[in-house]
């Protein structure tokens, strides 16, 4: 792979589809994607940006959680990752990366649909981290139904808990325990602003995230907390094999972006370390589209 530093067309800089069909069940491995994708494990270098600081990720065992683990292990953080206890294989080599960065790693399993397990997770990482300044609430369900009478309950509930109810539920949690100059990121969606017919419940989460991010933003920027969200457009994360879209669609996932292709975990990478870092000192409340050229509103 071409190194990332290294000027080139961007539109050829990763994989593009056809990608073969490759069902997976929820929660999904990443092993088991063709082509891997890439979450900075050897693409990611670090400058020191968050020497002594201290993140807790939610789904951080893959995806853009797995990035921004990488990346913040690498700029010098001690990051605690939660994740589904499926997914302990995924996260222990999460783990392994942040340990080589030098830093420590934490493990909390757990289904962060649950308040409980939100708030023991919170408690966990305090206890581990010897505090905590960077909370990234990453972790999503997203399941696709062809119409709006496939939406069981039970999906609707499931989605909104892990989704939305999370947010809050660790942000609660956690706020008490924030100093000034922490940051909260909040990973919101293209779906926000531009819902897909398929992903219904999935997209009103979204949406309700930019809302909640905005709205607590104005509440701590009082405290000397900062507040943002990242919103990602089709980036190739093992969510979307995994049910997350239909198996003909992860054929030609991303394709109609600007670039004719998906984007990676690790090209998102960056804008979570600017959020977290204090180079991002005068950025809250807003929302970081990294759409692939589609843009939000």
């Amino acid at each position: 792979m071409t190194d990332r530093f290294t000027m080139q067309d961007p539109r050829h800089q990763y994989p593009a589809p056809p990608f073969p069909r490759q069902p997976q069940s929820q929660p999904g491995i990443v092993g088991k994607m063709t082509p891997p994708p890439d979450h900075g494990e050897e693409s990611y270098a670090g400058f020191g940006r968050l020497l002594g600081r201290k993140a807790l990720i939610t789904g951080g065992d893959s995806g853009i959680g797995r990035a921004a683990a990488i990346a913040f292990a690498r700029e010098g953080a001690d990051v605690a990752i939660n994740f589904l206890p499926d997914e302990i294989d995924d996260a222990n080599e999460v783990i392994g990366y942040i340990e080589k960065a030098g830093t420590r790693g934490y493990a909390l399993p757990g289904d962060i649909s649950e308040e409980k397990t939100c708030r023991s997770i919170v408690e966990q990482a305090i206890k581990q981290l010897g505090g905590l300044d960077i909370l990234v609430i990453n972790a999503a369900r997203q399941q696709a139904r062809e119409s709006v009478e496939e939406v069981s309950s039970e999906d609707f509930d499931r989605t909104m808990k892990t989704n939305l109810y999370a947010l809050h539920w660790m942000t609660q949690a956690a706020v008490p325990h924030l100093p000034p100059g922490a940051s909260i990121i909040t990973t919101a969606s293209i779906q926000a602003y531009e819902p897909s017919a398929h992903l219904l419940d999935y997209a009103t989460t979204k949406a309700g995230i930019v809302a909640y991010t905005k709205a607590l933003a104005e509440q701590m920027i009082e405290r000397g907390i900062r507040v943002n969200a990242v919103a990602p457009g089709p980036f190739w994360t093992v969510l979307q094999p995994s049910g997350g879209q239909f198996p003909e669609k992860v054929e030609t996932f991303g394709g109609n972006s600007a670039f004719g292709r998906p984007g990676q975990p690790v090209e998102l990478a960056p804008i979570y370390v600017l959020l977290a870092s204090q180079e991002g000192s005068y950025i809250t409340g807003e929302v970081f589209g990294v759409t692939g050229g589609k843009g939000v509103a």
